[in-house]
């Protein structure tokens, strides 16, 4: 029966800790975001056996891979891991096939049954045609594959991938995303990916787990984080105003900590014995006005001025110094129609609908 990943556990190093409590069961994917130094290499360092724990445990399935309080350690070359590098850290000298033979090797395997196993790979991830290839004369999206085949080939119980798309192009990542995704769903063990980019995790992942300064601050599907993000960090990585306050389950409306009111539309689990709740706002749905709302049915009303504008494709995003403060998203063609430029003043409005609010500790 494969096995599930548990990890309850402390790594220290140097000034940095890292405390992660997370569970991975086979066949789910857990993508691990955050930013630079949150510790997310931490974590799948210890994941691989290359720094152990200070206290706690991992633990694949009834195996203990670490253990602090027994003196547990399975070292990295003797742990059912494969690896995914960023780099893919393919071996130049080595064509395709025998790249891939290299993990199975590693395991003590025989020549034959290395090259079996590496053929059998290399077919199901469609390289056959590459199979004479050198890595330099492989495509970046080529060599992901290749570095994914050398993974599986070693019948690993667990799968660590460290950003895998980050060393493609924009338009291979997109091609290449989709077929990743394929791929993971046909491994049997838990999968632990870990990204910095949001659209990638919400691609590959089942679940996610968000780091900051070495805690996990939110794990929940990609559907329920992007709704109901819990920290400012995961708001802008979801593109979201995120405020929080004190709510009146009464009237719905809630007290900023910043300064500023705003009626929410309640989440079921939205009334919290402190009052304290967490309200996200999109930037699409705020809208702007140069002149003053006297007669509207929104619910949200607040004056401000624009301090910031940046071009994202196809809209503007507006940065409003208010409050509360927001971001906000507008067309091209309102900017113009507006007139509108650093420094305008501005009305902004917002329906209560559109406002929804949960509790500070949700997520």
């Amino acid at each position: 029966m494969t096995a599930g990943l548990a990890v309850d556990g402390r790594v220290d190093r140097g000034g940095f800790s890292l405390d992660v409590q997370a569970r991975v069961a086979p066949r789910e994917v857990l993508g691990v975001l955050g930013p630079n130094g949150a510790g997310k290499s931490t974590l799948l360092r210890a994941l691989a056996g290359l720094v152990p724990l200070t206290e706690g445990s991992i633990r694949l399935g009834d195996t203990v891979l670490d253990e602090a309080a027994t003196d547990t350690w399975v070292p990295a070359e003797q742990r059912p891991v494969g690896i995914v590098f960023q780099d893919y850290r393919l071996f130049p000298h080595l064509d395709v096939r025998d790249n891939v033979a290299f993990a199975p090797r590693s395991r003590g395997a025989g020549r034959a049954e290395s090259r079996r196993a590496a053929q059998h790979w290399v077919d199901r991830l469609d390289l056959a045609d590459l199979a004479t290839r050198r890595p330099w004369q492989l495509s970046g999206g080529q060599a992901q594959r290749v570095a994914l085949a050398r993974a599986l080939a070693a019948d690993p119980a667990l799968l660590l991938l460290d950003e895998p798309l980050a060393a493609l192009d924009a338009r291979t990542r997109l091609d290449v995303r989709s077929t990743l995704r394929q791929h993971l769903a046909d491994f049997a063990g838990p999968v632990v990916v870990v990204t910095h980019d949001p659209l990638e995790a919400m691609v590959l992942a089942d679940r996610l787990l968000v780091l900051e300064g070495g805690r996990v601050v939110q794990q929940g599907t990609p559907a329920s984080v992007a709704r109901h993000p819990a920290t400012d960090y995961v708001a802008r990585l979801v593109g979201l105003n995120l405020y929080a306050g004190r709510l009146d389950s009464l009237s719905g409306e809630v007290t900023l900590d910043g300064g500023g009111r705003l009626v929410a539309t309640l989440t079921p689990e939205a009334n919290p014995a402190d009052g304290r709740v967490l309200v996200a706002l999109s930037p699409a749905a705020i809208s702007v006005h140069v002149t003053p709302l006297d007669h509207t049915s929104m619910r949200n009303v607040w004056r401000g001025r624009v301090s910031g504008l940046e071009l994202l494709g196809d809209r503007v995003r507006l940065q409003v110094q208010a409050e509360p403060a927001a971001i906000v998203d507008i067309t091209a063609a309102a900017l113009t129609d507006l007139g509108l430029e650093r420094g305008s003043d501005v009305w902004l409005a917002a329906k209560a609908t559109e406002t929804v609010a949960y509790p500070e500790t949700g997520g």
